[in-house]
């Protein structure tokens, strides 16, 4: 194993799901990439939203995202981290996808669903699992 896609998103237990892609790595000698997938909800896709045009409210949301991880790599030993990345997209679909642009070897993702939407839809963790072209482990 080469590379570990990290998926970390703002719950509290984002920490437990890099703990556990930090031992895995060390165990088998992997690099990580921590990632997030940012969803921008169709009701923000109008430029008359808070005054600010959509590509600025996509790059605010990207340099947030970003920030978030930045501060997770202070909990990566640096012979372990490969980078980190944020993307717009559907969180299950852009996960899928980094996976595959940066030839992942496997998906480490919490297993987490905030409510009854997520009961009725499926987690994204769930949805990781079921589309997904490689291996994920889903941390509990």
């Amino acid at each position: 194993m080469k590379k570990i896609l990290t998926c970390l998103d703002t719950s509290p237990r984002a920490p437990h799901v890099l703990a556990a892609a930090v031992d895995l790595a060390r165990r088998t000698g992997a690099r990580l990439t921590l990632f997030r997938s940012v969803g921008l909800p169709p009701e923000l896709a109008h430029d008359d939203v808070f005054g600010v045009s959509p590509n600025k409210l996509v790059d605010k949301l990207l340099d947030a995202a970003k920030e978030s991880l930045a501060r997770h790599r202070a909990d990566v030993p640096p012979e372990l981290l490969d980078g980190i990345e944020a993307r717009v997209g559907v969180p299950w679909n852009a996960i899928c996808a980094e996976a595959t642009a940066i030839e992942a070897d496997l998906i480490i993702i919490g297993s987490h669903g905030y409510g009854g939407i997520d009961r009725i839809l499926g987690t994204t963790a769930a949805k990781v699992v079921n589309h997904a072209d490689r291996s994920v482990l889903v941390v509990r």
